[in-house]
């Protein structure tokens, strides 16, 4: 199925599919890899439509993601509109954690209070809209969790059929969440990048949208609106560094890809910002990709608690390499236990239990201060994509009772040295 999509040139920017490499251009439909040099598609836009938008009319939207949707490739018409609401989540102010890393100004992006408690609502709201708007009936993914959730979540919403494949070693948290929707789910002997490969074969054989293959430069997308909503919080400005979690690098490239149409259509005014991205090491190609000064990523084979990262051949890598040099950032990896580490520093000196994405997050932030690659006088925003909650396997051996006592106040008191 790859109809041209009917849309109103009046409102949506979106005109065509471009290839990142090449440059070729294709029409607006359900397909994502150049015919001729295979590198994958993004959307084209329309520069005059684009310029249409200014900070009185996003300020005029609904407190969500379509506050930005003159900047979006789908979901003009509220008719075929998927959403449950996901965006305008929290920028925190982290002054506890901040002292502690010896930053001077430091904050916390929170995507886990999104719907389904990660930040995939907002590019699953994007792919669901433009799925409905080419006919689907029934979408699809492959995921490490988060993902799989949300799909199943908004598939359920707007009526759709969903058919999410998963590796069968996910979190019960994140298999669980996904089941109760309703939806087909299976669970597949093998790593993500398995599943990615099942799913891209699928795809070839049945009418079904994709969220992350054949409709994956519509749902790439959707990333844009973390950046804008950053700068729309900080008062229409850039923060000065940004620490992303990397699993395909996605979301580093399009959050970057914001910041850039802000400036670009003179919403804000653009100043100079580093980008830096964070991964496992149990799962780091684009970490050892820009620490070689390597182009290109050589796959891994995943081992690593943070699943949700878990992508051994991500997508978007190279542009995520691409976009640390460009902005003078860096991409690092740390350990599984500084993962957990980070996850309860978090916890502990700010109320947030991050999923192990945001332990990674946190923990790399140290790792670059250590290390002297981010300055911890320049404002900098972190980005929690994802609820503890859903990880908490992970933190499980490590968290529990203070103390097991009688039920007298004589052990309590005994327990707790209040004697």
């Amino acid at each position: 199925m790859t109809s041209v999509l009917d849309r109103p040139s009046r409102v949506n920017p979106a005109t065509n599919l471009k290839c990142r490499h090449c440059g070729a251009t294709y029409e607006l439909a359900a397909i994502h890899v150049c015919e001729r040099c295979f590198a994958p598609l993004e959307i084209g836009y329309d520069e005059d439509l684009l310029a249409r938008v200014t900070r009185e009319s996003i300020e005029a939207g609904p407190y969500n993601l379509w506050r930005y949707v003159g900047l979006l490739p789908a979901g003009h018409d509220p008719a075929t509109r998927v959403s449950l609401g996901a965006g305008w989540t929290p920028l925190r102010r982290v002054d506890r954690l901040a002292r502690e890393l010896g930053m001077r100004s430091l904050w916390v992006k929170d995507d886990s209070a999104n719907p389904t408690h990660s930040f995939k609502d907002r590019v699953v709201s994007v792919a669901l809209s433009a799925a409905r708007e080419h006919g689907y009936t029934t979408v699809a993914c492959a995921s490490t969790g988060n993902l799989a959730q949300s799909v199943a979540a908004h598939a359920a919403s707007a009526g759709l059929k969903s058919v999410v494949l998963i590796p069968n070693d996910l979190e019960a948290g994140k298999t669980v969440s996904t089941a109760v929707y309703g939806g087909t789910l299976v669970a597949i002997e093998g790593s993500y990048d398995d599943v990615n490969r099942l799913c891209s074969e699928i795809a070839g054989e049945q009418e079904w949208a994709f969220v992350n293959v054949n409709v994956r430069p519509f749902y790439a997308e959707g990333s844009k609106t973390l950046g804008y909503e950053v700068a729309e919080q900080l008062g229409w400005r850039l923060p000065e560094q940004v620490v992303i979690p990397i699993a395909s690098g996605s979301l580093l490239t399009k959050v970057d890809k914001a910041f850039g149409e802000l400036d670009r259509l003179g919403i804000l005014e653009g100043t100079p910002y580093r980008v830096f991205g964070a991964q496992a090491a149990g799962c780091n190609p684009v970490a050892a990709a820009f620490a070689s000064g390597a182009d290109t990523i050589t796959p891994v084979r995943p081992s690593t608690i943070a699943k949700s990262l878990a992508i051994g051949n991500p997508a978007d890598g190279p542009y995520a390499v691409d976009v640390a040099r460009r902005t003078g950032g860096a991409i690092t990896d740390v350990t599984d236990d500084e993962v957990v580490a980070g996850m309860k520093l978090l916890a502990r000196t700010e109320g947030i239990f991050a999923e192990t994405a945001g332990g990674v997050t946190v923990a790399n932030l140290q790792k670059l201060l250590a290390q002297g690659k981010l300055d911890p006088d320049a404002e900098t925003v972190i980005f929690n994509t994802g609820d503890g909650l859903k990880t908490i396997d992970a933190v499980a051996p490590t968290s529990g009772p203070t103390h097991s006592i009688k039920p007298s106040y004589s052990a309590f008191e005994a327990a707790l040295g209040l004697e």
